[in-house]
């Protein structure tokens, strides 16, 4: 995808709180007893700050794939595969179903069996375990707590910047301390910012929304094709195009036109991020783990599936 699908501002997005919420991050990792880290399983290498990997050390951590229900199942699989060879537990949820929480209660229970032990040991039974919540904006970090806590404690929104600030919220033997969503400073690549500026997590007056939409149809077309043929009711030949033919294709099947019978291509734009955004093109996701070979960390790439 060639790095004009992002508007240049949005590439290096990181208000100020953001740099706050690095800080109390470090501050507050002494007070609690695991980390538990949200991403979305769509995009889980772009979401996957290294800004708070560098902070956790040795912190027993366990990674949610969130908003499993609008991503590949298979890949999603892949993905849990990965995180156990790295050494991390790895659940995948649907924050807004409910219960969404017990598979991850008890992948921490099981990661801090240890430290249950010794707090047994000592007659600690009573004592609350302190779980940091964290992850980019718009992940849905307050959903899985208010899920969790059996009502609605921390605010939620479908857009990013909700939460300003940590708090702790009581959920019977667990206290979970929210932190605000928090990009990355700096994108290792165009495609990380393109990544998330499509799942919500860059806000969208900074994106040119034609340029994305067109890179998210590029993107798509290979691996499902027919979820786009079906949607858009697209033809053979339409589905070789590049990202702006296929734009341009939406538009005219959906009479999206202006005067001169030109195709609205800022409609069209909008109503495919609306459509991707909301499952309406199937579960996809955009980024398989690394292969075994490569080792390192994870990255983006077109899903291979």
């Amino acid at each position: 995808m060639s790095e004009d699908y992002l508007n240049r501002r949005s590439i290096h997005w990181f208000p100020g709180h953001m740099a706050k919420t690095l800080r109390r991050v470090q501050e507050k990792l002494p007070l609690v007893d695991a980390v538990v880290q949200l991403l979305d399983a769509r995009i889980p290498a772009a979401s996957l700050n290294p800004e708070l990997q560098n902070m956790y050390g040795t912190k027993p951590r366990l990674y949610v794939l969130n908003k499993s229900d609008l991503a590949d199942d298979a890949v999603t699989a892949q993905w849990r595969k990965w995180f156990y060879t790295q050494g991390n537990g790895a659940v995948a949820i649907n924050s807004k179903q409910r219960g969404a929480f017990s598979p991850v209660r008890a992948q921490v229970e099981e990661a801090l069996e240890d430290l249950m032990r010794r707090r047994r040991e000592k007659g600690m039974q009573g004592a609350k375990t302190r779980l940091m919540i964290t992850g980019i904006p718009n992940v849905g970090k307050s959903t899985f707590i208010n899920n969790w806590a059996g009502g609605a404690r921390a605010r939620t929104a479908d857009k990013p910047g909700v939460t300003r600030g940590e708090q702790w919220i009581g959920a019977g033997e667990y206290e979970l301390l929210d932190m605000p969503g928090v990009l990355w400073k700096r994108f290792e690549n165009e495609q990380t910012a393109v990544n998330l500026a499509l799942i919500g997590s860059i806000p969208d007056k900074l994106l040119n929304t034609e340029e994305i939409a067109a890179g998210l149809l590029a993107q798509l077309a290979a691996p499902y094709a027919p979820r786009l043929q079906e949607r858009f009711k697209l033809s053979e030949a339409q589905l070789s195009l590049d990202g702006w033919g296929l734009l341009e294709a939406v538009g005219k099947r959906r009479g999206m036109l202006i005067s001169g019978g030109e195709v609205d291509l800022e409609r069209a734009a909008i109503a495919v991020l609306d459509e991707f955004r909301a499952g309406k093109l199937g579960r996809v996701t955009l980024e398989s783990p690394p292969h075994p070979e490569e080792g390192g960390e994870a990255h983006a790439q077109k899903p291979s599936v």
